[in-house]
């Protein structure tokens, strides 16, 4: 049967037909596809902020494909997004489906299927993703986000079991909530995490989360986290104590479930990289997936029901974008690779586009800026004149993997960017955090060719197997289409661009038409 799936969500909106994923923030060009406090983000291009009305959450895309799906249509959604719509899909469409809302599983692969409706919880869809993509045949699973349907968070043993968790662990919560206190934004938890280098260890702030964990009105939104002060102790030392709590409370929850030696972790709270190498201590195989938030949601569903209608276990590509075709870049030079590793070297930052999108918020590859990781003050040219950001923001490396133990105190591989380990040399600063940490890609040349010969030449240039990689933007969500990728290009201190097999220069620009539409 043909599946086509949806996440209704209240931020990254997405479907997957087993195929292609699409991320609706690369179209609508708002990060998240504007988040329900919108006021608290700024405009991709103005700079200024953006009021509700001028833009809306639009679900219009999803009541098209339930009304005109041939065979099989798949979903899972979030209580903050499904409030949206509620009211008009079950009185309408889904009339004849209103049992979905009391639908709590028991097993990862319970589900709801009538009448070519198929449903799963959103922690389902977590769970499935990272298990199925994992190869495991076996395997523990974390799927803990901020907010779902039934869960905040679920533990899924060997046998399928699911253990609700939201009681004990509504740590994406806190992470938002403390975002949201720090100036951040509440989808700003990656910018707090950032901060944890900064910080220290505050009796102070972990004695008010654990009041903020053990408050009976937290789920009620009354709880009393506003009254922290922020101001008398600081934002760094709050990122380092919540970092430090939510270590200990996976350690006291999550690890005496422990069943197996295999882990699969997903859903928001999995970006964490210091929480997923704290679990290669534990468990000898961790598999964390490129797209674990809710960009990620409709690809979990669309596996669970081909698993379970269809009988097959399918595997997501990482590179699962639109292959955008319908341009031609006007331009003589032709990518070599030596002399792009050679101008790397040479200090230049470079825009380098390929192929299909990867899925998540992390560019592994095909969405990426490069550049010299041995430069120790890279970090400041790129925050500073591209991605346009708080100067506290590191960046990672991508490191050929046969040579990723010679720089990382890590004993596992880490293909998605997806674990933050101890740097063990002196030769990358340019990748290195204050605390003396990076959140790593490791590469083989399988995963990404051209990429991977990319470094290889850098390599043999330099003799450092990495280079500086961060996803393709400037203030905006990671660019899909080559025009995406030209206009930040001039928009930003970028030296040169590739995309796919040509080369453009700033010196070109002034005077030539880099690019047509058919």
């Amino acid at each position: 049967m043909k599946i086509y799936s949806v996440a209704l969500n209240l931020h990254d909106q997405n479907t997957y037909d087993g195929v292609f994923h699409k991320q609706m923030e690369r179209y609508t060009r708002f990060k998240h596809n504007i988040p329900y406090h919108v006021d608290a983000y700024e405009h991709h291009n103005e700079g200024d902020k953006l009021n509700v009305d001028d833009y809306r959450l639009n679900f219009d895309f999803v009541e098209e494909y339930f009304e005109n799906h041939k065979d099989i249509l798949a979903f899972s959604y979030t209580n903050g997004g499904i409030r949206h719509v509620k009211d008009s899909l079950f009185k309408g469409i889904l009339k004849d489906h209103k049992e979905i809302l009391d639908y709590k599983p028991k097993k990862l692969f319970d589900n709801y299927f009538k009448d070519g409706i198929y449903y799963i919880d959103h922690h389902q869809s977590h769970a499935t993703y990272a298990f199925i993509n994992s190869g495991y045949d076996k395997s523990d699973i974390l799927a803990i986000d901020g907010i779902g349907a039934k869960y905040r968070c679920i533990f899924v043993d060997k046998d399928e079991n699911i253990t609700d968790l939201s009681k004990e662990l509504p740590l994406g919560w806190i992470w938002n909530q403390m975002s949201k206190l720090t100036g951040f934004g509440p989808l700003g938890a990656s910018k707090l995490m950032g901060l944890v280098a900064y910080g220290k260890y505050s009796d102070y702030y972990y004695n008010a989360l654990q009041m903020i964990l053990d408050d009976p009105r937290r789920e009620k939104g009354n709880s009393s986290h506003s009254l922290l002060e922020i101001e008398r102790f600081g934002k760094e030392d709050l990122a380092f104590t919540l970092q430090q709590f939510t270590l200990d409370k996976i350690k006291e929850h999550v690890y005496p479930l422990k069943t197996c030696e295999n882990i699969c972790l997903s859903g928001g709270v999995a970006y964490n990289g210091y929480m997923n190498e704290e679990f290669t201590k534990i468990y000898e195989n961790v598999y964390v997936p490129p797209a674990i938030g809710d960009e990620g949601q409709a690809i979990g569903v669309y596996q669970h029901a081909d698993w379970c209608l269809n009988k097959n276990r399918h595997i997501a590509n990482v590179f699962a974008g639109k292959l955008h075709s319908d341009f031609i870049i006007i331009e003589d030079e032709t990518l070599d690779i030596t002399s792009i590793a050679q101008a790397i070297a040479d200090g230049k930052i470079v825009g380098w586009y390929q192929g299909k999108s990867e899925s998540g918020n992390r560019a592994l590859g095909n969405r990426s800026i490069l550049a010299d990781p041995r430069n120790p003050n890279i970090k400041d040219t790129i925050n500073h004149t591209i991605k346009k950001r708080e100067d506290f923001r590191p960046f990672a490396p991508v490191v050929l993997e046969e040579h990723y133990k010679e720089y990382f105190e890590t004993n596992q591989t880490s293909p998605f960017m997806s674990r933050i380990v101890k740097v063990k040399s002196d030769k990358v600063p340019g990748i290195t955090h204050i605390d003396n940490t990076a959140r790593i890609q490791t590469l083989n040349r399988e995963f990404n060719p051209k990429l991977y010969d990319l470094i290889n030449e850098f390599y043999k240039i330099t003799g450092v197997p990495m280079l500086l990689n961060t996803s393709f933007n400037c203030r905006e969500p990671i660019v899909e289409t080559p025009e995406q990728a030209f206009k930040t290009y001039r928009k930003t201190d970028l030296d040169i661009l590739v995309i796919n097999n040509k080369v453009i220069r700033k010196w070109y620009t002034s005077t030539k038409t880099i690019y047509k539409e058919y």
